[in-house]
C-alpha cells in the first residue's frame, strides 16, 4: 500500500477511521521554520466533523499531538511526527456491512486486493485519513510563506449552484465567513439551502472546489513526468471522492482557437515578465511561469446514503442495503482545507526540488 507522498518534502500517513488514531510523519522539512501548533489545530478545526449542520454530526476534537521534530516552536530538521487520536467512533453503525459491499465504496476493491478489509467506517479508505494530510499541510505552508506564496481554496459549486464569477472578482478573505466556505455570500446561501434539502431527503450532493495560488515564482515543476500540473493532479485525485481535476482554462479551453488561447508575454512597468491572459493557469511546459495558478477539483456525491440500494455481499448474493450512522450530505465544506493542504505539500516539495536545479 502506498502511504507516502512527495520526493524531498515527504509525508507518510498512518491509522484507520475506527482505530486508536491517525497520524503523519513528515520527512525532509528544513530546520528553522517557525511552526505554531495552534496553527495546525486551526486547520484541523476547519476539516473536523461536527462543525456545522451541513456536516456529519460525528464529534471529533481532532486534537493534534506533536511527537517529534519540533522544539521551541521551530522545526529541527528531523522527522516531524503528528498524532490525532480518534474519540467518537461508533463502530456498531457498521456491523451490518461486515459482509456487504456498499455501492461506490472501496469495500469490494479492498477485498479483491488484500483478501480482507476493515469494514468499520472503511478503515484506511476512510476520508478521516485526510486529517493527517491537513496537519502536514500546515508545516508545508510555513515553508511556502517563507517564499511569499499564498494558497487559498473555496467552494465554487454545489450541485448545479455555482459562483457566477471567477476567482479574480472574489474577496477570498470571505471564504470562512459562512459554513459552506464560499466567498460569494449570495451563492453560499443557495448552496447551504441545497445541502440542507439534500440531507433532509437522506441523499448527498457533490460539487467543485477551486484552488488559487498567488505569488508563485517562475521555475517550479520537474519535466518530463513530474510536471507541476501533473503533481497537483495526482495530489487532488488522491483525495477521497475526487472525480476530476483541471487547471487553467481546462476543458473549456478546447472551445477556443489557438489565437484566442495563447497567453502573450509582455514586460510590466516594474520590469516583471507577465502574460496578458492566463489561460495556462500559471503553468507552461509543466513549469510555473510566475502567474497565478488556478485549478478546479470535482467531488462526487458522498457514496453513503440513508436509502435502500441494491448490492451484493461477499458470497455474491444480491441484497438490499441502506447506510447507517453519521455522514456528510456534502463533502465540499470540509474538503476545502484538504485541497489547501495537498496544494501546500506539492509546492513545498517543488520548491526544495527547484533548489537543486541550478547554481
Amino acid at each position: 500500500m502506498s502511504n507516502t507522498f512527495g520526493t524531498i518534502f515527504r509525508i507518510t500517513t498512518f491509522g484507520e477511521s475506527h482505530g486508536v488514531g491517525i497520524g503523519v510523519t513528515i520527512d525532509g522539512c528544513p530546520a528553522g521554520l517557525a511552526v505554531d501548533v495552534a496553527d495546525i489545530q486551526a486547520a484541523l478545526d476547519r476539516r473536523r466533523p461536527g462543525q456545522s449542520d451541513l456536516t456529519t454530526p460525528r464529534k471529533e476534537a481532532d486534537q493534534v499531538e506533536v511527537l517529534s521534530g519540533l522544539f521551541g516552536g521551530m522545526t529541527t530538521g528531523t522527522p516531524i511526527g503528528l498524532l490525532i487520536r480518534n474519540q467518537d467512533q461508533a463502530s456498531h453503525d457498521y456491523s451490518h456491512i461486515e459482509h456487504a459491499y456498499r455501492p461506490s465504496h472501496a469495500d469490494y476493491t479492498y477485498d479483491q486486493k488484500y483478501g480482507r478489509r476493515d469494514y468499520r467506517g472503511g478503515g484506511r479508505s476512510s476520508a478521516r485519513e485526510t486529517a493527517a494530510r491537513v496537519a502536514a499541510g500546515v508545516v508545508a505552508q510555513k515553508l511556502l510563506a517563507h517564499y511569499g506564496i499564498e494558497v487559498a481554496s473555496y467552494v465554487s459549486q454545489v450541485g448545479a449552484v455555482a459562483v457566477p464569477v471567477g476567482y479574480e472578482e472574489l474577496d477570498l478573505s470571505l471564504i470562512d465567513s459562512n459554513p459552506v466556505r464560499c466567498p460569494h455570500p449570495e451563492t453560499a446561501e443557495r448552496m447551504a439551502a441545497l445541502i440542507r434539502q439534500t440531507r433532509d431527503r437522506h441523499d448527498t450532493v457533490g460539487g467543485i472546489v477551486t484552488g488559487v495560488v498567488r505569488h508563485v515564482p517562475a521555475g517550479l515543476g520537474e519535466p518530463v513526468f513530474d510536471k507541476l500540473h501533473a503533481e497537483l493532479g495526482k495530489a487532488m485525485l488522491s483525495i477521497n471522492a475526487v472525480k476530476g481535476f483541471e487547471y487553467g482554462s481546462g476543458f473549456a479551453g478546447t472551445l477556443l482557437f489557438g489565437s484566442e488561447h495563447n497567453d502573450q508575454f509582455y514586460t510590466d512597468e516594474a520590469g516583471e515578465v507577465r502574460t496578458r491572459t492566463n489561460h495556462s493557469g500559471g503553468i507552461q511546459g509543466g513549469i510555473s511561469n510566475g502567474q497565478d495558478i488556478y485549478f478546479r477539483v470535482a467531488f462526487k456525491p458522498v457514496a453513503t446514503i440513508l436509502q435502500p440500494q441494491q448490492t451484493i455481499n461477499d458470497q455474491g448474493e444480491e441484497i438490499s442495503l441502506a447506510g447507517k450512522g453519521r455522514h456528510d450530505p456534502c463533502v465540499l465544506p470540509r474538503a476545502v482545507p484538504i485541497v489547501d493542504a495537498m496544494t501546500n505539500l506539492v509546492l513545498a516539495d517543488m520548491i526544495l526540488r527547484a533548489r537543486a536545479n541550478k547554481v
